[in-house]
C-alpha cells in the first residue's frame, strides 16, 4: 500500500523517467531529515531482486549496491542525469550493472533521485575479453626479443620494454616522458621527424641505416619499424620496433662475399661472372676489342679424387687456383666454373696474347703439384671462345668454350683450341637434344629398323636384330651412339625401351597373322631396363597381349648387365621359363668373368665388331674371334658375328664354324616395309 501511495504522489516523475530510460529495476529515493536517503518507491523487479520492502533506508534496501551507487550520486547536480556502470560483488561472483541516475526537485523543493539498474552479463564477458587482450598486448611487447619503445603523438616516450635495456642500456624510468629525438643522432633528427610524421598519419613505415644512442654514448646502427596504434580512427601511440644491425651488417658483408666467391678456392664464382660479364662485354664493344673466355679443365680429375679422396682432391684444386692466380694478368678475372673447371675472362687481349697465356698455363701444369710430400703431375685442357665473334651472351660463350674444351679432351688432352663452327655439329646441345627426345615418340620421330642375321652355311635368314633410329626435325638423323646414352642418363630409356618392345611384338603378331615364315627378332635391352624389378612381368604381359610365340623374341643384353650374379641369374631363369631366347651383345669388350657363361642360361654370343674388323689381316683379331667361337660351342651356345663387311671375313668365320653373321656385307638395318618386300614369303 505504501508503494502505491508514493507512486501516486510521484507518478509524473516515475512515468517521465520510465519513458526515457531502459532498465530492469527502478528505485526512487529521497532525502530524510538526517540528510540520508530512504526508498520511496521500487518496482516489482527491484523488490524481488533485493528481497526487501519499501519504506526503509536506501542502504538497507540496496545492501552492497548502495555504496557504489552513492559514490556515483555525489557527481549529480540539481536536475541532472548520469549513465554509468558499477561492479558489485555477490558471493564469489562479480556482477556488472548499467546504472541510470536522475535528480529531480519538486514544486515543494524536495529532492528525489531515480535509480535504474540493468544487469549486463554480456558486458562482463566483453570486459573480461578486453582485459585478456590488454594483457596479451602488454605481454607481446614486454617479452619481445626486439627492443620496443612506445611514444605518444608528442614524441614522448610512454613505455619501453626490457629488451631496450638489454640492447641499448636504457631503463624505462630513465626514458619515461623523454623525447625520442634525444636518442637520435643530430645528423638524423630531421629525417626522424619526417619518419614519425608519416607514422602519426597512420602509416606503418620502416627505416634502415639509422643510428640510436646507446647509454654509454656510442651510436648503434639500427633498423626501425614504426607501427601506429589506432583507436576509433585516431593514432594514439606509435610502437617503435628497434633492431641493432651491427652484427647483421658484419654478417651481410660475409654473406655478400660468400655469394660471389667460391668457398673452397676463394675465386670469383658463376654468379660473379654473370654480373661482371655485362661490364666486360660493354667495355670490349666500346673499345672495339676482344673478350676471351679461356675455359681450363683439369684432365682426369675424377681419378685424382678417387686416389687422394675428397680432401686430397680439394687441396689439389686450391693449388691449381693459386697457380692460375699467379699466371693471370691484372686485367683478367679468374672464376671457378665447376668442380674441376676454371674460367679466365681476358680483357684487352688479342688472339695471339690469349694463345700465349693458354700456352703459359699448359707449361705451368708441367710442374708437379706436391701433396703429403708426394709429387703429382696433372695436365690441363683448354677451350677458348671469343666475344663478340662466337656469341654475345655469356651462356653462348661458355657453351662454345666448353665444346672447344671437349674437342681438346677427346683428341689427346693437354692442349688448347679456339672454338670453331664445325665443333657445334659434333657436340650439339645435349639439354636441347634431351628435350626433343622426350617428345620423339609423341611426334612419331622414332622408327625400328631391322638388320638380317645370315646363316653362313646356307645363306638362310631366320632372325633379325631390331635397331632404333631417330629422325629429328631439328638435328636430322641422330646416331644411336649419341642419343642412347642421353636416354639412359635421363631415364628416358625406360619409356623408349617399352615403345620398341611394343613395336617389335606388334610386328611379330602381324607377320604371324599373315602366315609369314617364322622368324626371331632380337631386341637390345639396356642394363637399366634389365634391372627393373618388373621387367620380366612387363615382358610376359606384352607377349600375352600381342599373342606372339615367346621363342620368336630374343632379349639382347650387354656384358655390363651380368655383373650382379644372383640378381641376373634369377631374371635370366625367368626369361627362359617363358621361352625367350637370350643373347649377349658385344662379347669380349666387357669385364665379366668367363665363369658366368657356364652358370647363366645364355643361348647366343655375339662377337663384337671390333674383333671382326681386320680379321683377315690381323692375326690377333682372328685368334680372339676363333677362341670366342670355340668357347661358345663348347658351352652349347650359338655364335653371331657383328660388323661383317667383307667376303673374306665371312669365309674366315665360316671356317671357324661361326653359325651366323650380320653386317653391311649382307644388309644395313632397313625399314620394315623394305624388309618384308626383300626377305619374306608366305609359309602357306
Amino acid at each position: 500500500m505504501r508503494n502505491l501511495v508514493v507512486k501516486s504522489r510521484f507518478e509524473k516523475v516515475i512515468e517521465s523517467y520510465i519513458l526515457g530510460h531502459s532498465f530492469n529495476m527502478f528505485i526512487l529515493v529521497g532525502k530524510n531529515k538526517k540528510n540520508d536517503f530512504n526508498v520511496l518507491y521500487a518496482n516489482l523487479l527491484a523488490i524481488e531482486y533485493f528481497s526487501q520492502e519499501v519504506s526503509q533506508s536506501a542502504s538497507s534496501f540496496l545492501g552492497d549496491f548502495w555504496k557504489p551507487i552513492k559514490r556515483k550520486m555525489t557527481k549529480l547536480s540539481i536536475d541532472s542525469a548520469i549513465k554509468t556502470k558499477i561492479k558489485v560483488s555477490r558471493g564469489t561472483s562479480s556482477l556488472l550493472f548499467e546504472l541510470d541516475l536522475q535528480h529531480y526537485t519538486d514544486e515543494l523543493g524536495d529532492e528525489f533521485i531515480c535509480i535504474g539498474l540493468c544487469e549486463r552479463t554480456d558486458m562482463i564477458a566483453n570486459e573480461k575479453n578486453s582485459t585478456i587482450l590488454e594483457h596479451k598486448y602488454a605481454s607481446v611487447i614486454d617479452h619481445n626479443l626486439d627492443p620496443i619503445i612506445t611514444i605518444n603523438n608528442k614524441l614522448k616516450i610512454v613505455n619501453a620494454n626490457r629488451a631496450v635495456h638489454k640492447v641499448f642500456g636504457h631503463r624505462f624510468k630513465e626514458l619515461s616522458n623523454q623525447s625520442i629525438l634525444n636518442l637520435i643522432g643530430d645528423d638524423e633528427a630531421e629525417d626522424f621527424q619526417l619518419f614519425f610524421l608519416r607514422a602519426l598519419s597512420g602509416e606503418s613505415i620502416e627505416m634502415e641505416g639509422s643510428t640510436l644512442y646507446h647509454k654509454d654514448g656510442c651510436l648503434l646502427p639500427t633498423y626501425l619499424k614504426a607501427i601506429p596504434v589506432v583507436v576509433d580512427g585516431d593514432v594514439k601511440e606509435i610502437l617503435m620496433i628497434l633492431r641493432d644491425t651491427s652484427v647483421h651488417r658484419e654478417n651481410n658483408e660475409k654473406l655478400h662475399y660468400l655469394s660471389y666467391h667460391d668457398q673452397l678456392t676463394g675465386l670469383w664464382n658463376r654468379r660473379a661472372m654473370n654480373e661482371h660479364f655485362n661490364e666486360d662485354a660493354n667495355y670490349a664493344l666500346k673499345n672495339n676489342e676482344n673478350l676471351s673466355m679461356v675455359h681450363v679443365g683439369i684432365d682426369r680429375f675424377k681419378l685424382i679424387n678417387e686416389s687422394l679422396g675428397q680432401n686430397g682432391g680439394d687441396e689439389i684444386l686450391k693449388m691449381v687456383a693459386e697457380r692460375l692466380k699467379m699466371i693471370c694478368p691484372p686485367s683478367a678475372r679468374l672464376y671457378r666454373n665447376s668442380s674441376d673447371e676454371f674460367i679466365v675472362s681476358m680483357k684487352k687481349h688479342s688472339v695471339s696474347k690469349t694463345e700465349n697465356f693458354s700456352q703459359k698455363v699448359l707449361n705451368d701444369f708441367g710442374r708437379p703439384f706436391y701433396y703429403n710430400h708426394q709429387e703429382y703431375f696433372i695436365s690441363a685442357s683448354i677451350g677458348i671462345s671469343v666475344y663478340p665473334e662466337d656469341g654475345r651472351t655469356l651462356e653462348e660463350l661458355l657453351r662454345k668454350s666448353e665444346q672447344a674444351l671437349t674437342y681438346v679432351k677427346e683428341r689427346g688432352r693437354a692442349h688448347y683450341r679456339f672454338y670453331r663452327v664445325e665443333m657445334n655439329s659434333v657436340f650439339p646441345d645435349e639439354v636441347l637434344m634431351e628435350s626433343h627426345l622426350r617428345r620423339a615418340v609423341e611426334l612419331d620421330e622414332l622408327a625400328v629398323h631391322y638388320q638380317p642375321q645370315v646363316d653362313l652355311k646356307t645363306g638362310h635368314i631366320g632372325s633379325f636384330e631390331a635397331l632404333l633410329r631417330w629422325n629429328n626435325r631439328k638435328f636430322g638423323f641422330v646416331s644411336p651412339a649419341h642419343f642412347i646414352p642421353i636416354a639412359e642418363e635421363s631415364g628416358l630409356i625406360h619409356g623408349i625401351g617399352d615403345w620398341v618392345l611394343d613395336q617389335v611384338c606388334s610386328q611379330l603378331k602381324e607377320w604371324q597373322d599373315k602366315g609369314f615364315k617364322p622368324v626371331r627378332i632380337a631386341v637390345n635391352i639396356s642394363p637399366k631396363q634389365f634391372r627393373m624389378e618388373n621387367f620380366v612381368d612387363k615382358l610376359k604381359k606384352k607377349i600375352m597381349r600381342y599373342g606372339i610365340i615367346p621363342s620368336s623374341l630374343e632379349v639382347e643384353i650387354t656384358e655390363s648387365a651380368l655383373s650382379n650374379m644372383n640378381e641376373t641369374l634369377a631374371i635370366l631363369n625367368e626369361l627362359k621359363k617363358i621361352g625367350i631366347f637370350i643373347s649377349v651383345d658385344d662379347f669380349g669388350t666387357g669385364y665379366s668373368s668367363l665363369s658366368y657363361l657356364k652358370q647363366y642360361p645364355i643361348d647366343i654370343i655375339k662377337i663384337d665388331r671390333s674383333f671382326i674388323k681386320d680379321i683377315e689381316s690381323d692375326p690377333k683379331n682372328e685368334a680372339i674371334a676363333k677362341t670366342i667361337i670355340n668357347l661358345a660351342h663348347n658351352l652349347g651356345m650359338e655364335v653371331i658375328a657383328e660388323g661383317v663387311e667383307k667376303g673374306l671375313q665371312a669365309e674366315i668365320l665360316l671356317g671357324a664354324n661361326c653359325q651366323k653373321a650380320q653386317g653391311f656385307l649382307y644388309s644395313k638395318a632397313i625399314p620394315v616395309e623394305e624388309l618384308v618386300q626383300k626377305y619374306f614369303v608366305y609359309s602357306r
